[in-house]
């Protein structure tokens, strides 16, 4: 287990554009399909991750949560297939149906969408305003793998709350987890 914290995109940044597939319907997701949505959270992660595995029954919940208050969701993988099959689209798309997501799972083959929201580790989180503003980025919450502390989602729903009073928190954390496993020779420059 690696421990690669998030970068930290500024607040402010518009969210970068995407356009990938559903690994569950096959349909193409774009950050446009999200233009009615109240927000918008963008979360990187992965299937085999053990950060990821921490917190995933909780994030679920909380993505639910966040929907029904208007709020898009998206999560999005873009690890070296390759390298990490129990990353592909196709397991991707098992574990979606298993864990019962109600949110799209899309897969970032060229990690394009990766380097263009500076994501560094998984799960990193990312929650733009209804304008595509970023006012959110980091952790989920305290929890880590072997803290003991609670998985509560405590930080992400408390962003999401000052959404809707358009506040911004400046104190943020960053995530902590495994680097995303970027494909030999197409590393970003933050990374490392």
């Amino acid at each position: 287990m690696s421990n690669t914290p998030s970068t930290m995109l500024d607040l402010g940044t518009e969210a970068p554009d995407f356009k990938l597939f559903d690994t569950v319907n096959n349909q193409l997701v774009s950050r446009d399909d999200f233009d009615n949505a109240k927000g918008l959270l963008v979360v990187f992660m992965c299937n085999h991750c053990p950060f990821v595995k921490h917190i995933l029954d909780d994030f679920v919940v909380a993505a639910r949560d966040l929907q029904q208050k208007g709020i898009g969701v998206v999560a999005i993988s873009s690890n070296d297939v390759e390298n990490y099959p129990d990353d592909s689209p196709v397991k991707m798309a098992q574990l979606a149906r298993e864990k019962q997501f109600s949110f799209p799972y899309l897969y970032d083959g060229t990690q394009e969408v990766a380097k263009a929201y500076r994501a560094a580790c998984t799960p990193d989180f990312y929650l733009f305003n209804e304008n595509d503003k970023l006012v959110y980025r980091g952790q989920f919450d305290d929890s880590r793998p072997g803290n003991d502390e609670p998985v509560t989602g405590e930080d992400i729903r408390e962003a999401a709350d000052l959404l809707f009073d358009e506040e911004v928190k400046e104190e943020q954390k960053p995530s902590m987890g495994c680097n995303i496993k970027w494909k030999k020779g197409k590393e970003p420059d933050y990374f490392g």
